[in-house]
């Protein structure tokens, strides 16, 4: 643990990297996945269940902060680490993505974005400045900058412009996020699918000088065969000595294919939205509980995993419970999902370390491949 932000480089294999990042809150291993607490709560979960699983860091979300409870609310209260009882480090996103997907109910400008609560319908105005206060209201350890991601398929012009804006308001994002030790600010690459438009991005951005640097625009339709088409490049074009991190992946096989090209952070609210709706990823691939199929089986989710849903309840059990509407399912399916991603990232850190990742790839597609565990 360290009274700064830092980062430092364990293992490389091939592009992929296993590294530390280091904050006053507290270390996170790489390559990371950060579970999303969108409302400041990892939905059906506690935080010290959250941080059982693995968890080194979370994310918040400025844009629903905002709106409700509000970041001087919680400023007041004490900061978000306070609010939600979580006291290791938290990266919260600008809002940006957000405030983008409103569509009908924004209008941007140089100077921001005006848009209306999805809430109550009440009025806002988003802008880099205003983002990096919101941010530093809630306390963030690892704040983004406010920009705009730009949607899928956009022409060339289209995606140009939105990107050359975005790194405007990178350098008053800089600006505004002033000087503040222990804290880090990332920038975020833009250009959509074109490979020039992300290098006069990576150019931008290190010329600003960020802590971290963030891939934006990429899982918003592309498909994973475009995405990874992109991140052959795009990773390499971003400082090797800082933080390179995916925003919004991803499904399994999107993040072992991410780290396979150098990133080292990623985020995603499928673990605990997928735990909600009955399902569940395990090394054989992708369970539906409610399917009866489970009724009578008296066997966990994944004899190799060491999660409370796996150690205690059988499938019979939660398909019980997923098809009564008990609380309980999302909870025990949404803690074994998050488990299970923690694994997997812990799994291809030591794999990076041991100079065996192409080996851990190959099992991963083997065991995927083979299937679920044959019924009874």
């Amino acid at each position: 643990m360290s009274n700064r932000f830092s980062f430092s480089l364990n293992a490389t294999d091939g592009k992929a990297r296993s590294g530390l990042i280091s904050t006053p809150r507290g270390d996170i291993r790489t390559p990371a996945f950060m579970p999303v607490g969108t409302a400041a709560t990892v939905k059906a979960m506690l935080p010290e269940s959250v941080a059982a699983t693995g968890a080194d860091v979370l994310l918040g979300n400025t844009y629903h902060l905002m709106l409700r409870p509000g970041a001087e609310r919680v400023d007041a209260l004490g900061g978000l680490h306070k609010f939600m009882n979580w006291n290791r480090p938290i990266l919260t996103d600008s809002g940006g993505f957000q405030v983008m997907s409103l569509s009908g109910l924004r209008k941007m400008t140089e100077s921001g974005v005006t848009f209306k609560s999805h809430i109550d319908g009440s009025q806002h105005v988003l802008s880099p400045e205003r983002s990096m206060e919101i941010q530093r209201l809630l306390g963030s350890d690892i704040v983004m900058a406010f920009d705009e991601c730009t949607p899928f398929p956009a022409a060339a012009d289209v995606s140009l412009q939105s990107m050359q804006l975005s790194m405007r308001w990178a350098q008053r994002s800089r600006d505004a996020f002033g000087d503040r030790p222990g804290h880090a600010l990332f920038g975020i690459q833009q250009g959509s699918v074109y490979q020039d438009q992300r290098a006069e991005s990576a150019e931008a951005l290190k010329n600003i000088e960020f802590d971290g640097y963030a891939v934006g625009g990429l899982a918003v339709g592309e498909g994973q065969e475009m995405m990874f088409k992109v991140l052959e490049y795009a990773p390499d074009m971003l400082p090797s000595d800082k933080p390179r991190y995916l925003m919004g992946v991803g499904k399994p096989d999107d993040i072992v294919g991410a780290v396979k090209r150098g990133i080292d952070m990623m985020d995603c609210v499928l673990p605990s939205r997928s735990g909600r709706t009955g399902q569940v990823f395990t090394r054989r691939g992708v369970i539906n509980i409610k399917n009866a199929r489970h009724q009578n089986d008296p066997r966990p989710l994944d004899e190799n995993c060491s999660c409370p849903a796996c150690t205690g309840y059988s499938r019979a059990y939660l398909h019980h419970v997923f098809r009564a509407q008990e609380m309980i399912s999302g909870m025990l399916l949404t803690w074994h999902n998050l488990y299970y991603f923690q694994d997997l990232m812990q799994s291809m850190r030591d794999a990076i370390a041991a100079q065996k990742f192409a080996e851990f790839e190959q099992d991963f597609h083997n065991e995927r491949a083979a299937g679920d565990i044959e019924p009874l």
